[in-house]
């Protein structure tokens, strides 16, 4: 439950950082069921698609136990929806400044290209990243230098940034210092994107390393606390409902309380299937009877009826 809340707000703020933009209401609305998914706007999806390669990377690199080439393309084409690859050594790739930036359109830095080189350039990365006896660093600077190399050699045609992003969460599990890819860290590189761009050029154009390691270090560090405070307030505000729910409503149990902490907007079917309800009017009542102790709020959109868990979204728009 907690997984799938707080990866839902790291998707949302990873796909901000490259100016993709979604409401939260939206992106709630899509998560409750699959009709809504497909209803979905473009931005929408693409956060979707964001959260879904996170956890297919961190599957394949559970069953792999290690981070291939693999890993990185299945993660690369569940965010862009495609069946490409590493980009052509032909592709004239080059970084501009934007559209809103003083002298837009200026080549700020060319990825390297050739034939092989990018293969080479990956398999070393992925080579230090892997091998801790040949390269006995310590895991967060590993972090914060394969992410440098990895948005430096560029590999993919469009989506480095949110592959690079993922690969960050996924290397923290791989190393053992996370159990599951909940650390929020897009949170605080959305709020600090100017430093963000900044550091990775000047390690480019200067060799400066110490500010870009300081940079990652206290995002890592500022986004622990964050995440932590996310979780803490979500298990409190989940203790608190189940105790009010359990003294008002008999049927209440506490898988049903996790299920209404799942995600913020509740369809009736997904209580429906955890309490193996197939009568509709018994599950109107069940829901009646969630709104009246205002654990729930119902919201009417045209034909479609969902319920909000309003505490659950006051905590994570907090």
């Amino acid at each position: 439950m907690l997984v799938n809340t707080i990866a839902l707000q790291e998707a949302k703020a990873s796909t901000a950082i490259e100016n993709i933009f979604t409401t939260e209401d939206a992106l709630y609305k899509a998560v409750s069921d699959t009709v809504q998914e497909d209803k979905a706007n473009g931005a929408t999806k693409e956060v979707l698609r964001y959260r879904e390669a996170m956890w297919a990377g961190y599957q394949l690199i559970k069953d792999g136990n290690k981070i291939d080439l693999e890993s990185l393309i299945g993660i690369f084409r569940q965010i862009k929806n495609t069946s490409s690859g590493l980009r052509s050594p032909a592709s004239l790739t080059v970084i501009q400044r934007g559209q809103s930036e003083f002298r837009s359109g200026e080549v700020i830095y060319t990825p390297p290209r050739g034939a092989g080189v990018l293969e080479k350039l990956i398999d070393n990365l992925l080579i230090y990243l892997n091998d801790d006896q040949q390269y006995p660093t310590d895991p967060l600077l590993k972090m914060c230098f394969s992410h440098y190399q990895f948005e430096a050699i560029h590999p993919f045609p469009d989506g480095n940034g949110r592959t690079g992003r993922i690969l960050n969460l996924l290397y923290l599990v791989h190393s053992g210092l996370l159990y599951q890819p909940v650390l929020y860290l897009s949170k605080y590189i959305i709020v600090n994107k100017d430093d963000y761009y900044y550091n990775l050029g000047i390690v480019t154009q200067r060799g400066s390393w110490k500010p870009w390691i300081l940079y990652m270090l206290e995002a890592v560090e500022k986004t622990s606390q964050l995440t932590s405070q996310l979780i803490e307030s979500i298990l409190a505000q989940m203790e608190a409902t189940l105790i009010h729910a359990k003294q008002l409503i008999k049927w209440y149990t506490k898988e049903v309380n996790e299920l209404l902490f799942s995600q913020p907007y509740i369809k009736p079917k997904l209580i429906g299937d955890q309490l193996n309800i197939t009568s509709r009017t018994t599950l109107t009542k069940y829901f009646v009877d969630l709104v009246d102790a205002k654990i729930l709020s119902p919201v009417k959109e045209g034909k479609e009826l969902f319920y909000v868990n309003d505490d659950l979204i006051r905590i994570l728009e907090s």
